[in-house]
């Protein structure tokens, strides 16, 4: 997968934070419901969680992971801060982050009451988006670019789920649990 930023890496050593532990089961979840499926090298979707509320550096999957598989410490990273109009991104771990790694700093600084984001990828949550009312993004922007980052929150508004169109979803929540638990009931509706 191509990032399209550059990551300056502060230290190489992996995050550490008691709460990596259920990131780890919501990613397992999200692999075994089939909303992060396999591709050549890696899963679609990231998943990150802010530790510390109302800052906005946060732990996310690493970039080409899988999240099938028995996650190590190395399998995340902290993304301090980003300079968006720059594309760059400030981070400690021993890999790349998650080439939306901007889109999740720019809605963790735009809702404080946002402490989890799950991305994933489901063909039934596209397919009947507007159907079920899912608040979608206007039109389909690349993932990772800067224009993904704009179609998002010029309609997040207090949103908790939106369809990017075409390309996957964006479970928000107050903590990790609420995000996943959100993620597991539309994909439930929408699958039915």
């Amino acid at each position: 997968m191509r990032v399209s930023f550059t990551t300056v890496f502060t230290d190489t050593l992996p995050p550490v934070d008691p709460a990596i532990e259920e990131l780890k089961g919501w990613c397992r979840r999200f692999h075994d419901q089939g909303l992060t499926p396999s591709y050549d090298g890696g899963s679609l979707g990231n998943l990150s969680f802010r530790p510390e509320k109302r800052k906005n550096s946060f732990i996310i999957t690493a970039s080409q992971l899988e999240l099938k598989d028995n996650l190590t410490a190395d399998a995340f990273v902290r993304v301090h801060t980003c300079d968006s109009n720059r594309g760059i991104v400030h981070a400690s771990g021993a890999r790349e982050p998650s080439s939306e790694s901007m889109l999740h700093f720019e809605i963790y600084k735009a809702r404080s009451d946002i402490n989890a984001i799950f991305h994933g990828h489901c063909a039934p949550i596209l397919e009947r988006a507007e159907e079920m009312d899912l608040a979608v993004t206007s039109r389909e922007e690349a993932f990772g670019s800067s224009a993904l980052v704009r179609r998002v929150l010029e309609m997040l508004d207090d949103h908790t789920f939106v369809v990017m169109k075409n390309h996957g979803f964006l479970a928000l929540g107050a903590d990790m649990e609420s995000a996943g638990e959100l993620a597991l009931r539309v994909h439930g509706e929408c699958s039915r």
